[in-house]
């Protein structure tokens, strides 16, 4: 994919659409594209966060590690981004992420990432609003989840 049409795909993306074309240009120079195949692990819960990744073509399914094994939070697909929350938080990554079909991403590191947000504050409200939609959807899933535990401990009862 050229510079040209690595630009192109940003510009489509509502996330970077009020950028200035010369610092998208740069964007999408600083920007690396990446291939994964299906199962593929992109990001790993725990490992630092180094870098954020729009997808271009493909879908990400996002898994929590957790002690009664993975649980599939998301699904990401076309013009989403994954990995940003490590990122912003500057903490190690809390949830793994895997391509779940083939996947073509554009790796975006952190310092330009973290500058765009920082000198374009639409992009800081659309990352914003993007991870209020993602905690909503995974409070109603974990809401979904407790009470069918509920119900299955009541089924035999256990009620607590």
């Amino acid at each position: 994919m050229s510079l040209k049409q690595e630009f192109e795909l940003l510009r489509r993306v509502p996330l970077f659409a009020e950028i200035e074309p010369s610092r998208l240009k740069l964007l999408a120079f600083m920007s690396e594209r990446v291939g994964f195949d299906p199962g593929r692990v992109i990001v790993r819960q725990g490992d630092p966060a180094d870098a954020a990744y729009l997808i271009i073509d493909g879908h990400a399914e996002v898994i929590a590690e957790t002690s009664a094994g993975p649980v599939i939070l998301a699904t990401l697909g076309a013009n989403e981004t994954v990995g940003e929350m490590g990122i912003l938080c500057n903490m190690p990554r809390n949830a793994t992420v895997r391509a779940k079909d083939r996947l073509i991403a554009l790796r975006i590191a952190k310092e330009p990432f973290m500058r765009m947000v920082r000198e374009f504050p639409n992009i800081a409200v659309a990352i914003m609003q993007e991870l209020a939609h993602r905690l909503d959807a995974v409070n109603n899933q974990l809401r979904a989840v407790t009470a069918e535990n509920k119900r299955l401990r009541e089924q035999v009862g256990l009620a607590a």
